[in-house]
């Protein structure tokens, strides 16, 4: 309905509240008071009865506006508001004049003189007077407001050309034909009026601001159209567009969003509507409106000659018939439609067949091995059959259907005792009545954001209505039973719970749709590639296989702009403060009875910022760990699977079955990284896209024994010194007590840094202990279970798990809980690679040959056997580890190996790994050929491996011993204390961009680490050596330190050009560095308003500091993650198991010596390409090439960055190939 009925009800009000027995006006009674207030006497004072009118009047229009407000509220979606009806009025032609009494005359007032009568009757008519203008005002707001509350669906044009025409066709009837607009709209070219000219923003802060904005309205329209609001989308852009400075926020793909609704509806004149505006606009229509046309036109059946009319329109517009079924993003029942009108108009049209080109191949030279043909391949397979594997799918699939898993936690169980017990009944009540109170606040909410939508603003409504009240409550309880006892900041718990919002929304999509079903089909079809009992026509990768398994993959949901994400869920949040209360019974017994929040709005410092903190009341948090409820609740995608990832396909497609996920994962809110890779040809993915796939595909398995013993020490009281966290109990005290009134101020200030040294201290207690009770708790549900662990990248290309909790990348304690799912034989060298790998672990010979590692395990054999029978009653050699867990872990396999009749026979699931001898400066020097360089880090073969922190370390020695002589203090203080240990962690990360600054604070740690260090020397020390570390490895790689000089210059210069960073990697990974400076962005309103940074988008300036420091280390990351996968690869082709952990390479014992092989080829194969000069020509061609800038200054920027890019730094005489003979460059 499109007339707004609220008038009767409020007249109906009204007549509700006159006294019995006076159907018309009350003048009799001398004031409204008699209606509205208190009655009063006809014989009050003229001057108390018109305060008492006024008081009426207000008391009237107050009552009336409560009413509509009410009405509005109990019905949202369509609300009609009919004529308010008038009190009825005298018969006699209304209102009379006042006339003179006639003495004697019948109705006069007995006793009353002709004065005092006349009096009377003038009084009288000035009341009547006011009471119609009272009246006349009520019905015209009632009239005011039915307009504004209307959805309106007429645009108001700015262009006086396109209003009249539209004028002209409305008025012919609602039977007019409004194919003739659409018609004459089509042809005409698009216009703006002069004074609409849109001007480009005037900075980079007002165009992010507008792009922002645009992102917002794009995605509340394309909102309303899934959860049906499309009337109210309508008229939001019919607002927007109706206001010249609102209307340059308007795009086509926001009036295309609202025509393809009304299109899928079937309502015409309503989409005609649209594409008056677009005209208006001065915008053409594209692709996508015409598609919505003619599907609308499908849908009403039209004639021929309409639909012909604007075929011939798109072909003049330069658009292909094809095109509308191959480039536009239309469903299965659109397409349907858009061919019905099609054929109708041209019957022997047939859509085009997907075109089928040939396989696309990457350009990188490095990949034509991977995806030759002509090569013998042996891919590995599962250890699992097909009926098993289709099983662990329908597992996960019920798994993301539900979109959490709830696991039992490991902390020790308590006694039932009444205590608990009561507890756990007050805590279920609780929950039931704030799962009433959380669906009240969000029905009132709804009704409250589609009042504010009538104005024409975009709101949180739609969103609000794309997820049940059901599901939003389990959502914020959820959240609430997470929350920390400190409390966590309204922002961040915001940004995840409009983030969680979002992912249940994509999910539900997925379900509603036939996704799941066609989801099913194909799973079970690409198994046969994986199961270790099917068969395939012909071997190949698995991202190839799916592909060829037909279908193409749904459209991909765009993500939601950051701001809707933050504004939803701090309303989330705002519902849960507000409704979520307790009985003050449970904070004071002995208080009144009454109900208190359960959470507070705080604010704290932190980093001398202040913020805004939801906190649990004490109380709560106390009611928690009383009832000690032992489960845990995880989203779906924290948690690994439980059957093979999805291949990945696209920068979009791939991992877990239902849940979103990122291929490069990113600050939430940034898109430029996901740009770039849609732009990207698809065929120069693959190599990462195979990579991930694979690292995917490796089962893995919980080590059982050793999980038994971390939770044997995780539930007494931890231990810190082997990596178990105490629970917070152990956390020292803060000193108690009030101070005597005679303190010294000495005193009082070393108090206060005690109190704030101990709180340090809980907290990160606190936050460690919960980090491994999820991990330990997570290994305890999949004990007994296959699991696997999709990736994804970060921005360089260097690869991570997706669930964040339980993987291999964690600590050492982390590692030793895993192993392979699937094992291998340990064959003639396996268990001779499992020793080598032990020592390794504990740290002990990292300068001695692997020979003489071997015999150092051979000479602790007593000692390796002891660990693995009683690692904690035993002599305990494996605590004394550098990497105790794993040692541990080692150790077992060894004794298992060992004692089996036949080792080499012995199925092992043991990852054994190979470390990059400081990686990062072994590219530097592969990149320089730095003779001096390579030799250091173990480029070159040798018979001892070299130690290049040892090498540093000797090098700052003979500086240091040459100061000293000369009289230098701090020389001779450092005397003695100059070892590797002080001078790794400076080396380790000078590769990867530290300043001096930065190293001077590692050294400095390092040196309070020593007891008997003069500690009043420290600082000057710390300068020192900074100072001396730089300069040695100046020295030592002079190659590398040319090349770093180089990319930081360059970096330098292309951001004062006013961009970001951009490079491809050697496997054509499309990279751009996300450091821009921030662009505030403001929340307003409810508890707090939020203002968060944005910094990660091409449109705000680029961070010159952060681009010149961020390029050499992140373009020394995409080349290791380009190694590794090179290496994945190809290991994968020759049917070995490789996971890696960046520069750490994974695989089981008896391949250890393939993987050694192809991980030196490709290094080599690698730097064998002339990555820098590859590098200066995408620059020059990127940022030197355009058209000169009208900017003098920036063109003096371009001169000198094409000059510095072009002096591409020379390479030394070192020959890539002894890399291939060298033992210790992986070891």
């Amino acid at each position: 309905m499109s007339a707004l009925r609220w008038g009767r009800g409020a007249a109906g009000l009204g007549r509700a509240l006159w006294p019995a027995g006076h159907p018309g006006l009350l003048a009799e009674e001398g004031a409204l008071g008699g209606v509205w207030g208190r009655r009063r006497s006809s014989s009050a004072s003229p001057c108390e009865q018109d305060r008492g009118k006024d008081w009426g009047h207000a008391e009237l229009l107050e009552v009336l506006e409560a009413r509509v407000r009410q009405l509005q509220a109990e019905c949202v979606s369509e609300v009609t508001v009919k004529r308010v009806d008038v009190a009825r009025l005298p018969e006699a032609g209304g209102f009379q004049p006042p006339r003179k009494a006639q003495p004697g005359a019948t109705g006069a007032a007995p006793g009353l003189s002709g004065r005092w009568a006349e009096k009377l009757d003038k009084e009288k008519w000035t009341m009547q007077k006011r009471r119609q203008r009272l009246e006349a005002k009520l019905e015209e707001q009632a009239r005011k407001l039915a307009r504004e509350q209307q959805l309106r669906v007429e645009p108001r044009l700015l262009n006086g050309q396109l209003a009249k025409s539209l004028q002209r066709w409305e008025q012919g009837g609602p039977h007019s034909p409004w194919e003739e607009p659409l018609a004459q709209l089509l042809q005409e070219a698009p216009r703006r009026l002069g004074c609409e000219v849109e001007q480009a923003p005037a900075d980079r802060v007002a165009e992010v601001r507008l792009e922002s904005q645009r992102q917002r309205l794009l995605a509340f329209l394309e909102c309303c159209l899934f959860t049906g609001h499309l009337p109210l989308a309508h008229h939001v852009l019919v607002v927007q567009h109706s206001r010249s400075r609102q209307q340059r926020l308007l795009t086509l793909a926001m009036y295309n969003t609202v025509m393809l609704g009304w299109a899928r509806k079937g309502c015409f004149k309503e989409l005609v509507y649209v594409f008056f505006m677009v005209k208006d606009a001065g915008l053409a229509p594209d692709l996508l409106s015409y598609a919505a046309a003619l599907q609308c036109m499908g849908r009403l059946d039209q004639d021929a000659s309409t639909i012909q009319r604007c075929l011939e329109q798109m072909a003049q517009d330069g658009l292909q018939l094809q095109e509308l079924f191959v480039g536009s993003p239309l469903c299965k029942e659109d397409q349907g439609m858009l061919l019905r009108a099609v054929r109708k108009a041209r019957p022997g049209f047939s859509p085009p067949p997907r075109p089928q080109p040939p396989p696309p191949v990457s350009s990188s030279p490095l990949l034509r091995e991977i995806y030759a043909k002509d090569r013998p391949v042996s891919y590995p397979r599962l250890h699992l059959p097909q009926k098993k594997l289709e099983g662990l799918f329908q597992q996960q699939l019920r798994v993301e259907m539900a979109t959490t898993v709830t696991v039992e936690s490991v902390e020790k169980a308590p006694r039932l005792t009444p205590e608990v017990l009561r507890a756990r009944k007050t805590l279920k009540g609780l929950r039931t009545r704030w799962e009433a109170a959380l669906c009240r606040a969000l029905q009132e909410t709804k009704a409250s954001e589609a009042q504010a939508a009538r104005d024409g603003r975009p709101t949180l409504l739609p969103y609000l209505c794309l997820l049940g009240e059901r599901e939003f409550v389990r959502l914020l309880l959820q959240t609430l039973q997470a929350l920390p006892p400190q409390g966590e900041s309204l922002l961040s718990l915001a940004q995840q719970l409009g983030l969680r919002a979002f992912n249940r929304h994509i999910v539900q999509r997925k379900l509603l749709s036939n996704q799941v079903r066609e989801l099913e089909k194909r799973y079970s079809q690409y198994l046969h590639l994986l199961a270790s009992d099917a068969q395939v026509a012909e071997p190949c990768l698995p991202r190839q296989h799916w592909e060829a398994l037909g279908a193409p993959e749904a459209p991909h949901e765009q993500p939601w702009p950051l701001p809707v994400l933050v504004q939803l869920g701090k309303q989330l949040a705002e519902l849960l403060v507000g409704a979520v209360r307790m009985p003050s019974s449970l904070a004071a017994p002995q208080g009144p009875p009454k109900l208190i929040p359960v959470l507070y709005h705080v604010y704290s410092f932190r980093s001398f910022r202040q913020i805004g903190i939801l906190k649990p009341h004490p109380a709560f948090t106390q009611l928690l760990a009383a009832a000690a409820e032992r489960t845990l609740t995880f989203e779906a995608a924290e948690v690994p699977m439980l059957c093979p990832p999805l291949p990945w396909t696209s920068p979009h497609s791939g991992a877990f079955l239902l849940s979103p996920t990122k291929l490069m994962r990113s600050v939430e809110g940034t898109m430029q990284h996901q740009r770039l890779l849609e732009r990207c040809p698809p065929a120069e993915l693959h190599g990462a896209l195979d990579a991930l796939t694979q690292l995917g595909n490796c089962a893995w398995r919980v080590n059982g024994r050793v999980l038994d013993l971390v939770l044997e020490l995780f539930t007494a009281k931890g231990c810190p010194r082997l990596g178990v966290p105490a629970p917070p109990s152990e956390a020292p005290r803060a000193p108690g007590g009030r101070l005597p009134p005679d303190t010294p101020p000495a005193r009082k200030a070393e108090l206060r840094r005690e109190l704030a040294r101990c709180l340090k201290v809980a907290r990160e207690m606190q936050s460690l202990r919960a980090d491994a009770l999820y991990r330990l708790s997570l290994a305890q549900h999949l004990r007994h279970r296959v699991f696997w662990l999709p990736h994804n990248m970060d921005f360089r290309g260097r690869t991570y798990p997706c669930p964040p909790h339980f993987n291999h990348l964690g600590s050492d304690l982390a590692r030793a809980l895993l192993e392979f799912a699937q094992g291998r034989p340990l064959g003639p060298h396996g268990l001779d690679w499992l020793k080598i790998h032990l020592v390794n672990l504990t740290g002990l010979k990292k300068r001695e040959s692997l020979r003489a590692r071997l015999a150092f395990a051979d000479e602790v054999m007593e000692d390796i056997l002891d660990s693995a029978d009683r690692p904690m009653t035993g002599r305990k050699w494996w605590m004394e580890a550098d990497e105790p867990w794993q040692a541990l872990a080692c150790c077992m396999e060894i004794a298992r190996a060992s004692r089996s009749p036949d080792p080499a026979a012995h199925v092992s699931h043991f990852p054994v790994h190979q470390d990059g001898s400081c990686n990062g400066l072994q590219h530097y020097a592969a990149l320089g050929r730095d003779s001096v360089g390579a030799a250091s880090v173990n480029l070159v073969p040798s018979d001892l491996p070299q130690d290049v922190y040892s090498g540093v370390a000797a090098q700052v020695e003979v500086f240091r011993r040459q100061d000293a002589e000369q009289g230098v203090r701090v020389a001779q203080v450092l005397e003695g204390f100059i070892s590797r240990k002080v001078v790794k962690q400076t080396v380790m990360t000078v590769v990867y961009g530290v300043t001096r600054y930065g190293g001077r604070l590692q050294i400095e740690k390092r040196l309070r680490e020593l007891s008997d260090f003069p500690q009043e020397f420290v600082w000057e020390a710390s300068h020192y050596l900074v100072r001396q570390v730089f300069l040695s490895l100046q020295e030592m790689f002079s190659g590398t330190r040319a090349i770093q000089r180089w990319l930081t210059e360059s970096a330098r210069l292309i951001a004062h050009t006013g961009s970001a960073v951009e490079w491809v990697t050697p496997l054509g990974i499309p990279i751009i560095q996300p450091y821009h400076h921030d662009s505030k962005i403001l929340i307003n309103g409810g508890l707090q308003s939020l203002t968060f940074s944005s910094s990660g988008d091409t449109s705000q300036k680029p961070n010159t500091l952060k681009q010149k420091n961020g390029f050499p280390p992140n373009f020394i990351h995409s080349l290791d993650s380009s190694h590794m996968m090179l290496t994945a690869l190809h290991c994968y082709r020759k049917g070995l198991t490789f996971v890696s952990v960046h520069d750490c390479f994974w695989t089981h014992a008896a391949d250890v010596a393939v993987m050694n092989q192809v991980c030196r080829e490709q290094f080599v194969r690698l730097h064998s390409q002339p990555i820098l000069h590859d590098l200066s020509r995408f620059l020059v061609k990127r940022f030197c090439s355009g058209p000169r800038s009208p900017k003098a200054s920036k063109n003096v920027w371009v001169s000198r960055l094409l000059d510095t890019l072009l002096s591409v730094p020379k390479t030394g005489p070192f020959n890539l190939e002894q890399v291939k003979r060298s033992t210790y460059f992986f070891s």
